[in-house]
């Protein structure tokens, strides 16, 4: 068997229905699908039997622990020579495996994995030091870009586009044309070699951002990853602001813990959402400073006001123009500028937050956030 999918699941159904779906409608067929149940209260188990007979579909329920140890758990299961991790939000189009096969089925076996190809991985185990001997021939990792379905809401169009626009993100994210940094698989689309995956020992015990910490890893082993732009899929990610800003705040925090684990991987495209939310601040502050000063310089008072303004004013007309037009929808647009600002500060404020824990009171990283860390 070439490819087993493994999909931790947190109290989502009816997501991994339609997943589940999307599957079914592959043009390759050569793949298991591993369902793995975080210890959720509202369980897919109905969902998964509905499909037994149609796809080759394993489900198992074990206590939460998080989703990067639920992969662990789906892998040591795993029967694929390659192993796809999804997120339960994903839905797949009907070339989404073909695209894979016709790229990894050109990648050689890597050499110095220390890992016999036809072995499964009976246990994950933690990760000591990686190898060092990076013989690598290709690419043992790729992820994919993703997108959002035209059935999806105005809101998830909007948040995907913050989270894939260059004028957000700088494009990192998005898969297509010149990126800011370099590009590393993550979680929602995510592909390893099965001996790669039990070599490194899977994902670590971080709550946040424990993908980026496992493609550095891969990486740092001397292996390569690789983007397949074909390899794409549908992302509703979270259906409001408020569930939208969580993630992004979180993502802020993994940032400072991804330095600490892994020195010298935070570039510059990282700082910019908290250049860009101190940035906001100080202009906010300065206009209503104004508006406060016009009861004693009355009108120059409202002009300090508005210019300090004019700068978000310019950010927000770009997005705007920019969203109605890739979206083709004016109420997209006008979403995608309050879904920018979500983004970019919601992972600026996190990112202010664990650099003040981690790096001034130097707490460690399951003490700074005790309470976001799943044991």
């Amino acid at each position: 068997m070439n490819y087993s999918i493994i999909v931790p699941v947190f109290n989502r159904p009816d997501e991994v229905d339609e997943l589940l779906q999307s599957l079914c409608q592959q043009e390759l067929k050569d793949f298991e699908v591993i369902i793995v149940e975080d210890g959720s209260k509202k369980p897919c188990k109905d969902v998964c039997d509905k499909y037994a007979g149609i796809l080759d579909l394993h489900y198992y329920f074990k206590d939460n622990s998080g989703p990067g140890q639920s992969r662990n758990y789906g892998a040591e299961r795993a029967r694929g020579e390659w192993l796809i991790v999804l997120d339960s939000d994903v839905v797949l189009p009907p070339g989404y495996l073909k695209s894979v096969d016709d790229q990894t089925h050109l990648q050689p076996l890597p050499k110095g994995t220390g890992v016999d190809a036809s072995a499964a991985p009976d246990s994950v185990k933690s990760a000591s030091s990686p190898s060092s001997q990076g013989g690598a021939e290709g690419w043992v990792s790729f992820g994919g870009p993703d997108a959002a379905h035209p059935s999806f809401t105005p809101v998830q169009k909007a948040i995907s586009y913050s989270m894939t626009s260059f004028f957000t993100t700088g494009g990192i994210r998005g898969g297509k044309g010149k990126k800011l940094d370099k590009f590393f698989p993550r979680s929602f689309n995510m592909g390893i070699r099965r001996e790669v995956y039990a070599e490194l020992g899977g994902f670590s015990r971080m709550r946040f951002g424990e993908d980026i910490d496992f493609s550095y890893r891969i990486v740092e082993a001397g292996y390569k990853t690789a983007l397949i732009p074909e390899a794409w899929v549908w992302h509703k990610r979270r259906t409001d602001f408020r569930k939208f800003f969580r993630q992004v705040y979180n993502s802020g925090i993994a940032r400072i813990n991804l330095e600490k684990r892994h020195p010298g991987t935070l570039k510059l495209v990282h700082l910019l959402p908290t250049v860009f939310t101190l940035g906001v601040i100080g202009l906010l502050l300065v206009s209503l400073l104004g508006v406060l000063s016009s009861i004693l310089i009355g009108f120059w008072g409202i002009v300090v006001a508005m210019l300090s303004l004019t700068p978000l004013l310019l950010y927000s007309g770009l997005i705007l123009v920019d969203s109605s037009i890739r979206n083709r929808s004016l109420w997209v647009g006008l979403l995608s500028v309050p879904a920018a600002f979500v983004q970019l500060m919601g992972y600026g404020l996190g990112f202010i937050e664990s650099w003040w824990k981690r790096c001034v009171l130097k707490k460690d990283e399951f003490q700074a956030f005790e309470k976001n860390f799943y044991k």
